[in-house]
């Protein structure tokens, strides 16, 4: 399995961006795809993720009205679209895989970085 993340940039608070992963390597059904984030000193955050088969997302309460997650079973990717970026959005943002039932993602893209100005 292999993930590609692509998208991040420099950005004015207040813009959008569009996150990608490109997902090889399996067919990913009965997977979770998944976008984290780091922000600079700080652990890593799931920011949303989605089931592969069935297109149902979750959302961590902080990005639910700004973030939406989707993917492309065709294309075999994983999208993070961010509006309304803040300053507080600036991180590295990793896109993730794992079976759905199992408990820790196995696997992680190399991550890519946005940057929200102020």
């Amino acid at each position: 399995v292999q993930l590609q993340a692509s998208g991040g940039g420099l950005v004015q608070a207040g813009g959008s961006l569009r996150l990608s992963c490109a997902a090889s390597g399996h067919t990913f059904s009965g997977w979770i795809m998944a976008w984290f984030r780091q922000a600079p000193g700080e652990g890593r955050q799931l920011v949303a993720n989605i089931d592969w088969s069935g297109g149902r997302a979750y959302y961590t309460d902080s990005v639910r009205d700004r973030f939406a997650i989707s993917r492309n079973k065709f294309k075999k990717t994983i999208d993070l679209q961010i509006d309304n970026l803040k300053p507080e959005d600036t991180a590295v943002y990793y896109c993730a895989a794992k079976f759905r039932l199992a408990d820790d993602y196995s696997y992680w893209g190399q991550g890519t970085l946005v940057t929200v100005s102020s």
